[in-house]
């Protein structure tokens, strides 16, 4: 099978006199992916269950009365099980992102494309419509003839049945989908009744239709042509990386015999020349010409060729995860492994791990509020009773938890200052906007004229049965005229 990084070149016949037109373009083959058993195959579909169980089933979970995980972008709430997150958390997002890319490098850089073949949601929707796809219209040589034949009922029957389930499997994952930002228990019976709103109609119907296109239609051609992370893993990776390697010099010449016959004797290495590994392959490459940006590492092409092996009496492991080292090296699975752990990989594993600790203190040493002091500007200070004098502050609380709060205010400042406030009360995750007076005497005025004296303001939220008392301090200045 010819390399599928190699894109063929044809000259297109120009015009006499003009300069000769070249075609960089290539009519986009089809892949006829067989199925495949064995244990890598088994551990993708583990990660299909999983992945599918927490995505379909965590929005119908229930904590409190409330959607246990819910992304309520219009009341500007994120619920967590009991974290409650608001617009001034920004930070837990950026901070998450930066554990995602720390992740991205340490395990790039132990195994290769581990995410593509076992996690990404294109390979877990590509694997279920597959499933559907032999389901209706059977494995490899059974699609590639129903594809030649004509148009008849019976393949009528069967592109519609596929059809069908994917349509009916693109739906509900745009309305699950949806259901993660509007409560899904709302969601559902308002569909049942014609009643759901249209920006929820539309949201659904969108991601139905980018699942549908992705794991339908395009499959092989996002991670060929679109992903990116194909195009950089090559900087993460190095010749001491986990990948999907066939070892050559086990493997070559390769070419057919029978069981029975002696591959030294024939000069034959151990590849039967079966081409199944590329049968199986998602992508369509042909791992025996070495790794290519389009191996997504599936491991689809080991349980292949160990199947082979095992069918020959041959040792198994003509391909499988090993380092171009180790192949290279003939290295023995402890050689390799020891060389896993070396120093970009330990440096990215304890970069990964002081994240990932400092991001999980910081979440549970989180305050259950949180308050900012606005001075107001448009009266910086005034004169008031007697020749006191008094600042005006705007107290911007909110409440991080979903319990109604009742806070004490305090200030500190000069001697003399007196705080004027009504009570602080707020409610479950919600935010109050409280206007705050601070006076001072005229006898301590008078002796600070002309200057801005440093006070802050703390709230305190009182304990209760299992909770001490939490407090937040915030400083500001309070002016006095001349």
């Amino acid at each position: 099978m010819p390399d599928s990084r190699v894109i063929p070149i044809r000259p297109v016949a120009a015009a006499s006199g003009a300069p000769e037109v070249v075609s960089l373009y290539q009519k986009h083959q089809p892949i006829y992916a067989r199925s495949v058993t064995g244990r890598y195959a088994t551990w993708r579909w583990i990660c299909v269950w999983l992945t599918q169980i927490v995505f379909y089933g965590l929005p119908w979970l229930q904590i409190g009365g409330r959607q246990a995980v819910l992304f309520d972008i219009e009341a500007r709430r994120f619920y967590l099980y009991e974290l409650v997150l608001v617009p001034q958390d920004l930070i837990y997002l950026a901070a998450l992102l930066v554990l995602s890319a720390l992740a991205l490098f340490f395990f790039t850089a132990v195994a290769g494309r581990l995410w593509c073949g076992y996690a990404c949601p294109q390979t877990v929707y590509t694997e279920m419509f597959m499933w559907i796809e032999r389901r209706f219209e059977g494995d490899r040589l059974q699609r590639m003839r129903l594809d030649q034949a004509p148009w008849s009922a019976a393949k009528l029957a069967r592109r519609g049945g596929k059809q069908a389930g994917w349509i009916v499997l693109s739906l509900v994952t745009g309305l699950t989908f949806v259901g993660w930002f509007t409560p899904i228990r709302e969601l559902v019976p308002a569909l049942a009744s014609a009643d759901i709103g249209g920006a929820s109609a539309f949201w659904a119907l969108f991601y139905g239709a980018f699942t549908y296109g992705n794991a339908g239609l395009l499959r092989e051609q996002m991670c060929k042509y679109i992903c990116p992370y194909a195009r950089f893993q090559g900087a993460l990776i190095d010749r001491d990386s986990l990948v999907i390697a066939y070892d050559a010099s086990r493997g070559e010449p390769r070419g057919a015999r029978s069981k029975k016959a002696d591959p030294q004797a024939e000069g034959l290495g151990s590849c039967v020349d079966c081409t199944l590994c590329v049968q199986v392959c998602p992508t369509g490459i042909d791992i025996r010409h070495g790794l290519q940006n389009e191996c997504i590492g599936c491991a689809a092409c080991i349980d292949a060729c160990d199947d082979v092996m095992d069918k020959m009496g041959y040792a198994r492991g003509l391909i499988r995860y090993s380092t171009e080292n180790a192949v290279a090296g003939g290295w023995s699975r402890a050689q390799t492994l020891r060389r896993v752990l070396r120093p970009r990989v330990l440096v990215y594993g304890a970069l990964l791990g002081a994240a990932t600790l400092a991001f999980g203190l910081s979440l549970a040493q989180r305050s259950p509020f949180e308050f900012d002091v606005i001075k107001d500007r448009s009266t910086l200070a005034r004169l008031v009773d007697e020749g006191a004098i008094e600042n005006v502050y705007r107290l911007q609380v909110t409440n991080r938890s979903e319990m109604p709060q009742q806070l004490r205010l305090r200030a500190q400042g000069p001697a003399g200052l007196v705080v004027e406030a009504p009570p602080i009360t707020v409610g479950p995750a919600d935010a109050s906007s409280v206007v705050v007076r601070l006076r001072l005497p005229a006898e301590a005025a008078a002796a600070l004229a002309g200057r801005s004296v440093p006070v802050s303001f703390e709230l305190e939220l009182p304990a209760t049965a299992g909770a001490s008392a939490v407090r937040q301090r915030e400083k500001s200045t309070f002016l006095v005229p001349r």
